[in-house]
C-alpha cells in the first residue's frame, strides 16, 4: 500500500493504535509485529484476518478461553542447534518446553466441536500435528521448577548418592571438631561460617595457631579467621569432585537431550509462528473488545459505507472518563465518491475526516473496527492525506508550500482507488487565490474518480460540490440556539463557520461584529443561499425517492393482482373441466344399462331402434368428449399466457418436459404433427405436445430405453369412479389406474365407490395394500365431499 506523505500513520494516529496493541501482545515476538503492522491490499489476506480476529474476539466473549501462555523467542537457540553437537542451556529447553506445552494446549482446544466454532483460527494448526514425545524427553529431565532432576540419568543418581553420603560424613565430623575446639575455647561465638564453597570454623586471630587447617579469610575487622579444618580439608574436595562430576555427567545429559531435540527444529520454529500468530490475533482481539469493535461488510472494491462509526481512539479516551462519543454515519461509492466538509471550527470536521482514514488504515490491517457490523468497507490501493501544518525549515518550506507540494504529489498518483484526505483545504495564503487553487485542486482529484473526504470554509469549494454530480456536501451540525456544536455529521448540506455568532458569545462588542458584518458583503449571502438550496435539493431528492418508492408498490400490487385475476379464470375453467369429464364417465359407467337395453333391442329384433339409439350415444359421448377438449384447451391457452417469454418457443426435440397432468420429467426425442415421444426414465411416451409443459435440464438422465406406448399418462385422470362393477372388474381397473398414476407421478387419487355395504370400499383397501411404500396416506374425506364413499389416496 502506498502513503503520501510518509508519515501518514502519524498524521491519522495510526502509530497510536499499534502502541495500544503492543501492549496487548503476550510476547515481546508478537509486540515486535504488531509495532511492524502494515495495512494490506490483497483482500482475501484481509478478509481472513478479520475473520480470525472476530473469531477470537469471539473466545473471549464467550469467556472459552483459547489457552496462550508467555513463550519466549526460539530463533537464537534454534539457530544455534543447527549446529552439529551443539548443547542447548537449561534456560533454552525450558523455552522450548514452555512452547511445546502451549502447543499441546492448543490442539487440545481444537479437538472436538471448536474446530468449527472457530474455523479460520483452527485452519492456523491445521497442516500441523503434535507428538508429546518432546515433552517427556524434556520433562525427564527438567522438574517443574526448571531444575535438573537428580534422577535425570543413573550416573547422576549414583554421583548423588555419593555426595549425599559425603556431606552426612562431614556433618558428623564436623561437628565433632567444634565440639572439641569449643570446649578447649578456641572459638567465637559464631563457631561455624562458609568461605570459598568450604563449611568453616570461626576462630579468634589469637587461636589460630591451635586449629592445624587452610585458612580461607579473616573477619574485616582482623580478629576472626576463618579456617577449615585438616581432617575435613579431604572430605570437602571429595565433594567437591563430585560436584565437578554432576557438572559433567549434567553436561552431557543437555548434549543427549540436544542431539534428541535437534530433528524438530522445523517443527519448533513452526510452533512458535503459530503462537506469535495467535497472540498478534489476540492482541487485536483484546484492543477490539475495548472499543466495541466489529468486522464490518468486506467488499473487494473501493467503497466507504460506515454505519454508526466511533474515531477510536476519541472512544477510548471518553471511555474511560465516561462521556458520550457522538457516532457518524458516511457512504462513498462510485457514484458519490467525494465529502466537502465544512461547519465552524472545533465542532468536529477533522475528526471526522481523521476517522475515515483511520478506520480504513485498520480494516486493511485486519483489526476490528468500532462501527456497526453491517458498515462496507472497500479495499484502496493508496492513501493520501494532507493534514497539520507541515511546514519544513530543513526543506526551505513554508505551510502553503508545503501544500502545494503534497497537491502536486497527489494529483500525479492519484487513482479511483486512492483515498484523499485533505484538512482545510486551500488554506495558508490569500482566500481568494487561496480558494481559487483549492477548487482547481479537487477539480482535478474529482476527474480522477478518487474517494476524498476534505475540510473547508470556502464557499467555492462549497459551491462546487453542489453543482458537480458525485461530490457531496456535509456539515458537522452546530446548536444555534446555544452556540455549541453537538459533532453529528450531516450529509446532504453545506455548513456555516458560524463566525459572527461565536464572536458575538465570545464578549465582542457589538458594533465590531456589525462592522464587520458589512465588510463581508455578498460572500455571507452566498453560503446562506448555497445552504438554502442544498437543503431544498435533498428535500426534494427524499420526495422523489419516496415516489418512486410508491410506484414499486404500486406495480408489485398489480402484478399480484393480475396474477390472482389469472388463477381465479384457470380455476374456474378447470373446475368447468373435472365437471364436463364426470359427466363423460358417468355416461361410460352406464354402459351396463345401455347393454341391457341393446340386448331387449335385439331379442325384438328391432334393428332401426338399435341403430338410432347406438347413433345417440355415440353422439353424446363425442359432443361430451369435444367439450372437454375445447375447456382442456382454454386451461392450456391461459397456462400458456402466464409462462415467461423465455419459455414461449414451440417445443423441439432434445427439450425436457415434463406432463402436465403429472410430474413426471423426459426428453422429447421425435415430434411428428401434435404427437411427441419422450424418454421418462426407462419408457418412451407417446403425448400430445399440448400436454408437455418445459422444464430445466436435470443433472442426470438414465442411460436406457424402453419402448411401449403409454397416450394415457400424458392425460392421466386423477378420478375414477367404480360404482356399479364387479369384485373382480373393480379390482382390474384399479390396478391399471394405480399404475397409470405412478407412472403419470401424481401425487393424489380420488376413487370413487359408493357407500353401500362396503364391499367395494374394502376392496379398493385390499388393493392398495399391494402397492406398500408407493401409497403415502389412505382416507375418506368430510361428509359433504363423500364421506365414506369416497376414497382419497396420497401416493409416495
Amino acid at each position: 500500500m502506498k502513503f503520501e506523505p510518509r508519515d501518514v500513520f502519524q498524521k491519522l494516529e495510526f502509530d497510536k493504535i499499534l502502541e495500544l496493541l503492543e501492549q496487548e501482545a503476550i510476547s515481546p515476538l508478537a509486540g515486535e509485529r504488531l509495532r511492524s503492522l502494515k495495512p494490506s491490499t490483497a483482500y482475501k489476506d484481509i478478509d481472513v484476518r478479520l475473520r480470525e480476529a472476530r473469531e477470537f474476539k469471539l473466545t473471549l466473549e464467550k469467556n472459552d478461553r483459547l489457552p496462550l501462555e508467555s513463550y519466549g523467542d526460539l530463533t537464537p537457540d534454534l539457530r544455534m542447534l543447527e549446529i552439529a553437537d551443539y548443547t542447548l542451556s537449561a534456560e533454552g529447553f525450558q523455552q522450548i518446553l514452555q512452547i511445546l506445552l502451549n502447543m499441546r494446549d492448543i490442539f487440545k482446544f481444537f479437538s472436538g466441536v471448536k474446530k468449527e466454532i472457530y474455523p479460520n483460527l483452527y485452519n492456523i494448526i491445521r497442516d500441523l500435528s503434535f507428538d508429546e514425545a518432546l515433552i517427556s524427553a524434556i520433562s525427564a529431565v527438567f522438574d517443574e521448577q526448571g531444575e535438573i532432576r537428580p534422577d535425570a540419568s543413573p550416573e547422576l543418581v549414583r554421583i548423588n548418592r555419593e555426595i549425599q553420603h559425603k556431606v552426612r560424613e562431614l556433618d558428623i565430623r564436623f561437628r565433632q571438631i567444634i565440639q572439641e575446639s569449643r570446649a578447649k575455647g578456641w572459638l567465637s561465638d559464631s563457631p561455624e561460617s562458609f568461605r570459598n564453597g568450604r563449611r568453616v570454623l570461626s576462630v579468634p586471630v589469637e587461636h589460630k595457631r591451635k586449629i592445624k587447617g587452610i585458612i580461607h579469610d579473616e573477619s574485616d575487622t582482623g580478629r576472626t579467621v576463618f579456617i577449615e579444618p585438616e581432617p575435613v580439608v579431604e572430605i570437602n574436595n571429595d565433594i567437591f569432585d563430585l560436584e565437578s562430576e554432576v557438572r559433567r555427567e549434567v553436561f552431557r545429559i543437555l548434549r543427549t537431550l540436544s542431539a534428541t531435540i535437534r530433528p524438530y527444529g522445523h517443527t519448533l520454529a513452526a510452533f512458535q509462528e503459530v503462537l506469535t500468530r495467535l497472540d498478534v490475533i489476540q492482541a487485536k482481539a483484546r484492543l477490539a473488545m475495548s472499543m466495541r469493535a466489529e468486522m464490518p461488510v468486506l467488499k473487494n472494491k473501493p467503497l466507504i459505507g460506515i454505519r454508526k462509526g466511533y474515531h477510536p481512539l476519541l472512544y477510548l479516551k471518553n471511555k474511560a472518563i465516561k462521556r458520550k462519543t457522538v457516532p457518524f454515519e458516511l457512504r462513498l461509492n462510485a457514484e458519490n465518491h467525494i465529502l466537502v466538509l465544512s461547519g465552524p471550527n472545533a465542532g468536529g470536521k477533522s475528526v471526522a475526516m481523521k476517522s475515515v482514514g483511520l478506520l480504513q488504515l485498520m480494516v486493511q490491517s485486519g483489526l476490528l473496527v468500532p462501527v456497526h457490523e453491517l458498515s462496507e468497507f472497500g479495499v484502496f490501493e493508496q492513501v493520501f492525506a494532507d493534514i497539520g501544518d507541515q511546514q519544513s525549515l530543513d526543506d526551505d518550506l513554508s505551510t502553503y508550500s508545503s501544500r502545494l507540494q503534497n497537491a502536486q504529489v497527489f494529483l500525479k498518483n492519484a487513482s479511483p482507488q486512492t483515498l484523499v484526505l485533505i484538512d482545510e483545504m486551500g488554506s495558508g495564503t490569500d482566500p481568494k487565490p487561496g480558494g481559487a487553487i483549492a477548487e482547481a485542486v479537487l477539480r482535478g482529484l474529482y476527474r480522477k474518480g478518487v474517494f476524498a473526504v476534505v475540510t473547508t470554509h470556502y464557499s467555492n469549494l462549497k459551491v462546487f460540490a453542489f453543482r458537480n454530480q458525485g461530490v457531496l456536501n456535509g456539515s458537522m451540525h452546530f446548536d444555534k440556539d446555544t452556540l455549541s456544536p453537538t459533532y453529528e455529521l450531516k450529509v446532504g448540506r453545506p455548513g456555516s463557520s458560524y463566525a459572527f455568532e461565536i464572536a458575538a458569545k465570545s464578549g465582542l462588542p457589538r458594533h465590531i461584529i456589525d462592522h464587520a458584518r458589512s465588510r463581508t458583503g455578498s460572500e455571507t449571502a452566498v453560503d446562506d443561499i448555497l445552504i438554502e438550496l442544498q437543503r431544498e435539493k435533498q428535500e426534494l431528492e427524499e420526495h422523489l425517492q419516496a415516489v418512486q418508492e410508491k410506484e414499486k408498490s404500486l406495480e408489485r400490487l398489480i402484478k399480484t393482482y393480475d396474477s390472482m385475476h389469472h388463477d381465479l379464470e384457470v380455476g374456474r375453467k378447470k373446475l368447468k373441466l373435472d365437471q364436463k369429464e364426470f359427466e363423460l364417465r358417468l355416461s361410460a359407467n352406464t354402459s351396463r344399462e345401455i347393454d341391457k337395453l341393446m340386448r331387449q333391442l335385439r331379442e325384438e329384433k328391432n334393428l332401426e331402434r338399435m341403430q338410432q339409439v347406438a347413433k345417440e350415444l355415440r353422439q353424446e359421448r363425442t359432443e361430451k368428449a369435444q367439450q372437454v377438449d375445447n375447456i382442456h384447451e382454454e386451461v392450456v391457452k391461459l397456462e400458456e399466457k402466464a409462462k415467461p417469454a423465455a419459455s414461449s418457443r414451440p417445443l423441439q426435440v432434445g427439450d425436457y418436459v415434463r406432463l402436465r397432468a403429472g410430474g413426471a420429467t423426459g426428453r422429447i426425442e421425435d415430434i411428428k404433427g401434435k404427437k411427441a415421444q419422450v424418454t421418462m426414465g426407462g419408457l418412451t411416451v407417446s403425448a400430445n405436445v399440448r400436454d408437455l409443459l418445459p422444464v430445466a435440464t436435470p443433472l442426470q438422465q438414465t442411460a436406457y430405453v424402453a419402448n411401449t406406448d403409454i397416450q394415457q399418462a400424458a392425460a392421466f385422470e386423477s378420478k375414477i369412479d367404480i360404482r356399479g362393477m364387479s369384485k373382480e372388474e373393480a379390482l382390474r381397473v384399479l390396478e391399471k389406474f394405480v399404475d397409470n398414476a405412478l407412472l403419470s407421478n401424481a401425487a393424489a387419487l380420488r376413487i370413487l365407490h359408493g357407500k353401500g355395504v362396503g364391499i367395494l370400499r374394502k376392496v379398493v383397501r385390499q388393493k392398495l395394500k399391494e402397492y406398500g411404500g408407493n401409497i403415502a396416506r389412505v382416507y375418506h374425506p368430510e361428509q359433504e365431499s363423500g364421506g365414506d364413499g369416497v376414497t382419497i389416496v396420497e401416493l409416495a
